[in-house]
């Protein structure tokens, strides 16, 4: 399968040579045939002219310029409307997320012919690093609550790293979220029309450079939205939207 990555950037010059160098590198070690896509979010500073340089160096990035309407959600959902790969994963551009795990991922999926990896930081295997006390709190608290009331099977289902074939990101559309919680949406939607997945264990540390546009008081009544209207769908749809 060809791997695509979709990587949203917003003010990301300082993060991106490290990110998206140590990513083709650790892909063309596993011989695995991909594309990194980066969406530019009509960033301010000079993550335009980093990627245009990166290309010089990197024969498989493109990056697309999302003019607006702009925010993280946006920005992914704009590359998962022009990825060309088999299989899709959503990455961070600072460095959180290893591209080892994402060969980990590739791997698992191709093995198990799921329809979705997702990736857990909680469980045997996984880890964070400087992982802020507050949002950590919040983060287990959140993914609990998740967890109970929809029936998935996975305690870090507010992750954003996660891998899906081309399949199962038609069949959650149409997209709804503008901001992270689309990091909710996606699986949690595949959980509910059906489509297969796996968890596997995953690393993350904090950002090297810059700070998180994720801004936790804006946040809650969106996570709650999608949370409730996935829970609706599965209760009332009478399977209509689930995977044929």
């Amino acid at each position: 399968m060809k791997l695509s990555v979709v990587i949203p950037a917003y003010n990301e010059e300082e993060s991106l040579p490290e990110t998206l160098r140590s990513l083709y590198e650790t892909l063309v070690k596993h011989n695995i045939d991909h594309e990194i896509c980066v969406t530019n979010d009509n960033s301010k500073d000079r993550t335009e002219q980093v990627l245009q340089d990166l290309q010089k160096e990197i024969p498989t990035l493109v990056y697309f310029t999302n003019k607006g309407p702009n925010g993280f959600g946006y920005a992914i959902r704009y590359g998962l409307e022009r990825f060309s790969g088999d299989c899709v994963a959503v990455m961070m551009a600072d460095m959180s997320d290893s591209p080892d795990d994402l060969v980990k991922y590739y791997n698992t999926m191709i093995e198990q012919d799921v329809d979705a990896v997702f990736g857990s930081r909680f469980i045997k295997g996984g880890a964070v690093y400087d992982y802020p006390k507050v949002k950590l709190f919040i983060n287990r608290v959140s993914n609990f609550v998740i967890k109970m009331l929809t029936g998935i099977k996975t305690n870090d289902t507010t992750n954003a790293f996660k891998l899906y074939k081309r399949e199962t990101i038609e069949g959650v559309k149409p997209f709804m979220s503008a901001h992270f919680n689309l990091t909710v949406e996606l699986p949690l939607k595949a959980f509910v029309r059906g489509y297969s997945y796996t968890v596997v264990p995953n690393s993350w540390q904090n950002r090297k450079y810059g700070k998180s546009n994720l801004k936790i008081k804006e946040m809650g009544s969106r996570y709650l939205f999608i949370l409730l209207y996935c829970m609706i769908e599965k209760s009332f749809s009478r399977g209509d939207y689930m995977k044929k």
